[in-house]
C-alpha cells in the first residue's frame, strides 16, 4: 500500500508543506491569507486587488500530493468536484474614507439648490458606485451613484427641493465591494439666498445743493449674514472705508462736483449677495446774476399800482 510522504499547497506564489499529525490523518497547515483584496465581488477588479487574483476574484491555490513511489497528484481551481474549494477568497478590512469638497464646513452659500459634492476613496477593493449615500438634515439617507476612477470615486447631489435659508448639515458615506463602511463626513453651513437691506435717507433722488461736501445717510441690516459692508460710488469713483454701527446706521461724507452727479450706493453681505440703491443729484453754487431791474411808473401816484420787472441771468 501506498504511502503519502508530501502534501503541498501553493498560494499567492507561496509553496507551503501540509503535515498530518497521525498516518492517515487531515494533512494541514496555517497559512497567512494574501494581504491584498481578491475582488471577489467585483470581478477580480479594483485599486487594489492582487495580481494573482487580478480578473478572477479569487486566489487559486493548488495541492500537489506525493506518495512513497513517487507518483503525484495535481488539484488546482480546474480540476472537477473539488476545483471551486480551492478558490481562496480575500477582503480587505480597510474601509473607504469619505469627505465633502462642497460645500465647505462653515461656508455660506446663495444657492438653496447647491450641487453638494463629495467623494471617497479606497485602495483596495475600490468604491462601489452604487453604495454612496447623503443625508441632509434629519433627513433619511438618499443614494447618490458615484463616478468611479481608480481608487477615486466621485459623486454630486442637487436636492430636488430647495433647502432654506439658514443653517444646514450634510452627511456622507460609502461602501467598498468587500462591505466596509467609510466614516460620515460632515459639513454645516448655511445657506442665504436674501441680500441685505439697504435704505438711503439722504440725499433724495434729484436732490439739488449749493454746496459741494453732503453727507450719505442711511442703514442696512441683514438677519443672516452681518456684517454688512457698505461701498459708495461717486461718478463711478470709490469713496473709501464705510464705518457701519452695530445698529446698521451709516453716515458717509462725499464731495460733489458742479453739475449732475451719480451716487451708488452697495450693501455686500458676508454670503456676498448685494444691494444698491442709486442717487443721482446736482450742485452748483453759482448766484443768480441780476441784469436789470425796471420800477413802472417811477414816480408813481400814491396808492397807485407800481410793475417791478427784474431781469435775470440763469447760472450752471
Amino acid at each position: 500500500m501506498a504511502k503519502i510522504v508530501s502534501v503541498k499547497a501553493e498560494v499567492n506564489g507561496e509553496v507551503y508543506d501540509l503535515t498530518a499529525p497521525t498516518e492517515g490523518a487531515v494533512w494541514s497547515k496555517s497559512v497567512t491569507a494574501p494581504a491584498q483584496t481578491s475582488g471577489s465581488n467585483n470581478g477580480g477588479k479594483g485599486p487594489g486587488v492582487g495580481t494573482n487574483a487580478s480578473g478572477l476574484g479569487y486566489y487559486p491555490v493548488k495541492i500537489t500530493v506525493t506518495d512513497d513511489y513517487g507518483n503525484t497528484t495535481v488539484i488546482n481551481t480546474s480540476t472537477a468536484t473539488l476545483g471551486d474549494s480551492l478558490k481562496l477568497k480575500v477582503l480587505e478590512k480597510v474601509a473607504p474614507v469619505a469627505s465633502i469638497t462642497y460645500p465647505a464646513q462653515g461656508a455660506s452659500i446663495t444657492s438653496g439648490k447647491p450641487t453638494i459634492r463629495f467623494k471617497l476613496t479606497d485602495s483596495g477593493s475600490g468604491v462601489k458606485p452604487d453604495s454612496c449615500y447623503i443625508i441632509i438634515d434629519s433627513g433619511t439617507a438618499q443614494k447618490v451613484t458615484a463616478t468611479v476612477n481608480g481608487s477615486e470615486a466621485t459623486a454630486t447631489f442637487t436636492p430636488a427641493t430647495a433647502l432654506t435659508d439658514g443653517q444646514h448639515t450634510i452627511k456622507v458615506y460609502g461602501s467598498d465591494y468587500d462591505g466596509n463602511k467609510s466614516n460620515e463626513a460632515t459639513a454645516t453651513f448655511k445657506v442665504d439666498t436674501t441680500p441685505p437691506i439697504l435704505n438711503i435717507t439722504a440725499p433724495t433722488d434729484g436732490q439739488k445743493f449749493n454746496k459741494a461736501d453732503i453727507n450719505i445717510v442711511g442703514t442696512t441690516n441683514d438677519a443672516l449674514s452681518s456684517p454688512v459692508t457698505i461701498t459708495v460710488k461717486l461718478n463711478d469713483e470709490d469713496q473709501g472705508d464705510v464705518t457701519v454701527a452695530e445698529n446698521g446706521a451709516f453716515t458717509k461724507g462725499i464731495t460733489l462736483v458742479k453739475g449732475t452727479n451719480t451716487i451708488v450706493v452697495t450693501a455686500e453681505d458676508a454670503s456676498g449677495l448685494t444691494s444698491t440703491v442709486t442717487r443721482t443729484v446736482s450742485y452748483s453754487d453759482t448766484a443768480p446774476v441780476v441784469t436789470a431791474i425796471t420800477l413802472v411808473p417811477n414816480p408813481a401816484d400814491a396808492g397807485a399800482s407800481v410793475v417791478i420787472s427784474v431781469t435775470v441771468q440763469e447760472t450752471d
